[in-house]
């Protein structure tokens, strides 16, 4: 069965598992977390095998399931992956597994459910890197949402139900736009061709005019960038992180958030690649009636809204108060930085962005672990209530040390090798957007020391902070794997380059053909080639 339908078998093991939950009496409650904790496990187990038969000198997808599923209209039960979705993958499978776990004592009403709803956005996160069918795909794109709604209104904080319906609202709204797009590329396609088709690979190879690239680029950017999420649509995220359950936030950071910028990588520049490129065709003045004359493109603005996002998301997380706050909006600079990576459309930029994708669920995953551990023992996550922890929880203070490290981007620490290869390729592509980025960087440094001092050093001023008991190994163990990832991507990042360089390139030469033979000296592209201030001054930039 694994061998003919691996794909299969991987995503539909949490949800045959939610399934049998169905039957376990709900009294019966440290069976039901054995049960989900045995489920998560051998979810994540059969998800390894894909790394021992992945092929990473093949082109195209690998592992591929095809049937027809619905002829009518052309619908496909279509599986495949490449390199990007194999990373993203087994960290889902991984952190799954981990937010199970960490859920064994923070979870105690209504736990059977509770159990049930994680498993099934297991399911739902797996399918939705697995999809090479646009219908199947949204199907799992909107099947992610309702667990994930009743993990936050249920099992959340005092404002659950608020920041429950605003998650769920932004995030449909989004998908709408999508479907959108998505129908006015499946009636494209038809009209050019004659065959009703969803599936993707075959959807990205229509030679789709300017107008269609343009309109369609903002229609997914929408549902994408929501995901994301990406300044001005982050708003959603600080509510849903901090009314959230702890394996929620995990889930929500680690896993949720990369389905916005895998639909950046996987639709909007190999589908579109004219719009993301372009550099010209929005002009201010029509806005500023006439008062500015300045050309700018799609491009422009994914940068300018990427750059705002790091510089904000740092700001506001150094004003915080709540730990757990401060994480979220850690969530937005980070993501900002991702998408910086993407759209200097080069080899660089995007391997360290997808890299730095990995890195954050590593990282900010293990940070609202660090929270929610801290949480129980003192049901609060008010910094100022903490002072001196070191004292009395050196293992928890230590691994939370290591973790600060890896987010702020230390070397032989996983956060530095994302960082330094998007940081390559922004200043490759222009110099400023490297200037910015590494302004994002100094500020999380700053926000990520401020928040470790605050909490671990000093002395112990609050009495119920003196008798705090240290981890128990059921939370070493949902903490060390982590630990373990970020030194290895830190010290011996090379295994994860090689899974993604050959879709990274096919996509660089899809937005940038001739890409790999032009000329170079030392590996640099001229500023005047890919250069964007002179096109602007000149107003001669094309789309």
């Amino acid at each position: 069965m694994f061998e003919n339908h691996p794909l299969s078998v991987i995503a539909y093991t949490p949800l045959v598992g939610a399934i049998l939950l169905l039957f376990v009496n709900k009294e019966n409650k440290n069976f039901i977390r054995w049960f989900a904790n045995v489920a998560g496990a051998i979810g994540f187990l059969v998800s390894l095998p894909l790394l021992k038969h992945f092929d990473v000198n093949a082109e195209g997808m690998q592992f591929v399931e095809r049937h027809s599923w619905i002829p009518s209209i052309g619908v496909e039960y279509h599986f495949g992956i490449d390199g990007i979705s194999l990373l993203l993958i087994l960290m889902t499978t991984g952190l799954g597994f981990l937010s199970i776990l960490s859920s064994w004592s923070a979870i105690e009403e209504r736990v059977k459910e509770y159990y049930i709803f994680m498993l099934l956005l297991q399911t739902g996160m797996l399918g939705v890197f697995m999809a090479m069918d646009f219908f199947l795909f949204y199907v799992f794109w909107e099947v992610m949402l309702v667990p994930m709604y009743f993990l936050i209104g249920v099992w959340g904080g005092p404002r659950k139900l608020y920041a429950a319906i605003k998650f769920f609202l932004y995030t449909l709204l989004g998908s709408l736009l999508m479907l959108l797009g998505i129908l006015a590329l499946y009636f494209y396609n038809y009209k050019v061709t004659g065959v009703l088709t969803f599936s993707i690979p075959d959807l990205q190879k229509l030679a789709l005019p300017w107008e269609y690239q343009f309109w369609l680029f903002l229609a997914f950017f929408f549902s994408f960038a929501i995901k994301v999420p990406m300044f001005p649509f982050h708003t959603w995220l600080p509510d849903a992180h901090v009314e959230a359950p702890t394996a929620g936030s995990v889930i929500l950071a680690g896993v949720l958030l990369k389905m916005g910028t895998y639909g950046f990588v996987r639709f909007s520049l190999p589908m579109f690649p004219d719009a993301a490129k372009d550099t010209a065709s929005l002009n201010l003045s029509y806005v500023t009636f006439g008062l500015v004359d300045y050309q700018f493109g799609l491009l422009h603005l994914m940068v300018f809204l990427s750059i705002v996002g790091i510089v904000y998301g740092a700001l506001v997380a150094m004003m915080q108060k709540d730990a757990k706050k401060l994480v979220a909006y850690s969530s937005v600079s980070h993501l900002g930085f991702c998408m910086l990576g993407l759209f200097a459309l080069n080899p660089n930029g995007i391997n360290g962005s997808i890299i730095q994708q990995i890195n954050h669920g590593i990282s900010t995953g293990a940070l609202f672990l660090i929270v929610g551990i801290i949480y129980e023992r003192r049901h609060t996550r008010e910094i100022a209530e903490y002072g001196g922890l070191s004292h009395v929880m050196p293992s928890f203070a230590t691994i939370f040390l290591i973790i600060t490290m890896s987010s702020i981007g230390l070397p032989l620490l996983n956060g530095f090798i994302g960082e330094f290869t998007i940081l390559a390729g922004a200043f490759q592509r222009q110099i400023s957007w490297g200037v910015w980025g590494c302004l994002g960087i100094v500020l999380g440094a700053a926000y990520m020391l401020w928040l470790y001092q605050r909490m671990m050093f000093g002395q112990i001023t609050n009495p119920k902070n003196e008798k705090l008991q240290d981890l128990n190994l059921r939370e070493f163990a949902t903490l060390f794997p982590l630990v373990v990832m970020a030194f290895w991507i830190g010290i011996y990042p090379k295994p994860f380059f090689r899974i993604i360089e050959k879709p990274v390139n096919q996509i660089v030469e899809k937005v940038q053909p001739g890409f790999f033979s032009k000329p170079r000296q030392a590996g640099l592209v001229k500023p005047k080639d890919l250069g964007l201030r002179s096109e602007l001054r000149s107003g001669t930039a094309g789309r």
